[in-house]
């Protein structure tokens, strides 16, 4: 506890993300929403930063996949002891669930810089206890499990019991950045301490301090359509959460028809932004007459740049992991040192798939990685849209390494995953492609160092940012991808990798067509990676070091997060 004491003598930031994703054996992320909290709060610390964050337990993960032999992905729970790895602490908040007082309690992680030596606690709260009902014991168990009442309980935990917890633990808190909606339920109790004197104000009605609320509150989104934001039918909201505010002040803020978390979140926030520059303008039309700024998403460059180039950037770049900036000097690093480094890390890529498929990949074939979350908008099965064309493309000159789970409730997602292994059968052994099982941060690393290139092609514009490509960038890898997200930011054509699909005449990028994109794609793997790849390395190595110089030196959450300290925070 002196611990905590010493760290909450100074105002914080308090970081709330229904997910964070820093560790493969703490699994309480699904994908890139909880890995980039992880990597924001990693740079936090190295940063110096006075933050804190909080999130969830998730005592049974998200899952583990398996796929068997027949392509179907297998769902098993990923249980994990949080003992093993966390403190827990003393301290207990009560939070009302259908009227039920629901018992808190909070595991400590100290996230410490290994640069600055600077510690940033992450506070996952916990119902599990034997003071709640059976059913209450398991609201934190499973990161997005279970139906919208479900929902509601454990976004209930997170926004109302996180406040509540940083209280009781004696944090004077400064801003509470919302990670998306899932939070924003921590606005309804920062409302309900800050009424003004009711005789100084004219009506009831006017009694809530909306405007000290806003001050003290900053907020992320991440989702670029309408369906993925989180909104409640207000009978389950007030059967489930109750009155914390009168239900209809909380329709003025959350929505008329239904409680929509992140018009909540934004209504009741000073400081809004999307996570790339075209996501902001997506956000402005989705939630017009809303000022929504940009911050560009950034990895963790330390957390993901291979052993092998690690060694490179120590001995050619020193400092390069606490100033990613530093990139900039990547010409001083011999060609033939890059492409030591990187055929060392596909090396180790290709030892790993065929210890765990059996499959052995050739290291002198241009490999293609593509690791998403299996989503209907993420399009993994594009590439194979006229298989034969990609037959006579690509025989003997390519292989692809894929990966990613799908929602344990999207049928459609577990559909394109035995397709792309049932493709994978059928293209045989002129042109190999593994599928590899259970998608994690640890795997993570060893594809997008690895590979050659990574491929991204969503549908445009649902890439709110997509961050697996600046890791790969880190690494010297090439993206090939959809201009969605930030890679329009990145992509410079013919220097840090290509793009796919340029407009057609009197079209929009937003207006492209599946094959439109599929057509671009062959025809630039045909004329220009595969030429490239085999008959002019020196070019591609410049390529790789253009990515790191370019890429690498920008899109890391060491610039992301000043400019959350700058923009967000300090005002």
């Amino acid at each position: 506890m002196k611990r905590i004491n010493e760290l909450s003598a100074e105002e914080k930031i308090a970081y709330f993300s229904m997910e964070i994703g820093f560790r493969s054996d703490i699994p309480t992320y699904s994908g890139g929403l909880g890995v980039l909290a992880g990597d924001t709060i990693k740079s936090t610390a190295d940063l110096n930063l006075p933050v804190v964050a909080v999130t969830l337990l998730h005592r049974k993960g998200y899952f583990r996949q398996e796929i068997d032999s027949d392509g179907r992905q297998i769902a098993h729970p990923e249980q994990w002891n949080p003992a093993d790895h966390l403190i827990p602490l003393p301290q207990k908040v009560r939070v009302q669930i259908e009227g039920r007082e629901v018992v808190v309690q909070a595991w400590v992680y100290y996230i410490a810089s290994l640069v600055t030596k600077w510690t940033v606690p992450i506070f996952f709260l916990d119902t599990d206890l034997p003071e709640n009902d059976p059913a209450d014991r398991t609201i934190t168990d499973v990161l997005y499990g279970g139906d919208n009442r479900h929902r509601l309980k454990q976004e209930i935990v997170l926004g109302l019991g996180g406040v509540q917890m940083l209280r009781a633990l004696g944090f004077m808190i400064k801003k509470y950045h919302m990670n998306e909606g899932h939070a924003a339920l921590l606005t309804l109790d920062l409302l309900s301490r800050h009424k003004r004197d009711i005789e100084s104000v004219w009506d009831e009605s006017q009694i809530w301090d909306i405007e000290s609320v806003k001050s003290l509150c900053v907020f992320t989104t991440h989702t670029p359509v309408e369906a993925g934001h989180d909104k409640f039918d207000y009978d389950l909201v007030s059967d489930v959460m109750g009155e914390i505010v009168p239900m209809e002040t909380l329709r003025e803020l959350g929505g008329t028809d239904e409680l929509n978390m992140t018009l909540l979140a934004m209504n009741l926030s000073m400081y809004i932004n999307g996570v790339a520059k075209k996501h902001g303008e997506v956000s402005k039309n989705l939630f017009p007459g809303y000022q929504i700024q940009a911050i560009t998403n950034g990895v963790h460059t330390y957390t993901w740049t291979s052993e092998p180039f690690a060694r490179l950037f120590d001995k050619y770049i020193p400092g390069w992991a606490n100033e990613p900036e530093l990139f900039v000097r990547v010409e001083k690093i011999p060609e033939d040192e890059i492409w030591e480094a990187h055929t060392e890390a596909k090396g180790k890529l290709i030892e790993y798939i065929k210890t765990v498929t059996g499959v052995g990949l050739d290291p002198d074939v241009l490999t293609i990685g593509f690791a998403r979350r299996a989503t209907a908008y993420k399009r993994a099965t594009l590439l194979f849209r006229d298989l034969e064309r990609l037959k006579k493309i690509a025989t003997k000159k390519v292989q692809f390494v894929f990966a990613g789970k799908a929602h344990p409730n999207d049928t459609d997602g577990q559909g394109f995953i035995r397709e792309i292994c049932k493709i994978g059968e059928k293209l045989g052994a002129d042109i190999k492609l593994v599928y590899l099982e259970n998608y994690n941060m640890e795997l993570a690393l060893k594809i997008v160092s690895g590979v050659d290139v990574w491929l991204n092609t969503p549908v445009r514009p649902h890439e709110a940012s997509g961050t697996s490509g600046m890791k790969a960038a880190h690494n010297g890898v090439l993206n090939f991808s959809v201009l969605d997200g930030w890679w329009i930011e990145g992509h410079i054509e013919g220097y840090t990798g290509w793009s796919i699909g340029a407009p057609a005449t009197g079209a929009t990028l937003d207006e492209r067509t599946d094959e439109a994109d599929a057509e671009d794609l062959y025809l630039k793997l045909k004329e220009q990676l595969i030429p490239r790849y085999y008959d002019d390395r020196f070019i591609w190595i410049k390529m790789m070091q253009s990515a790191i110089g370019m890429n690498a030196y920008y899109f890391n959450s060491h610039r992301m997060m000043r400019r959350y300290v700058t923009e967000a925070y300090i005002r």
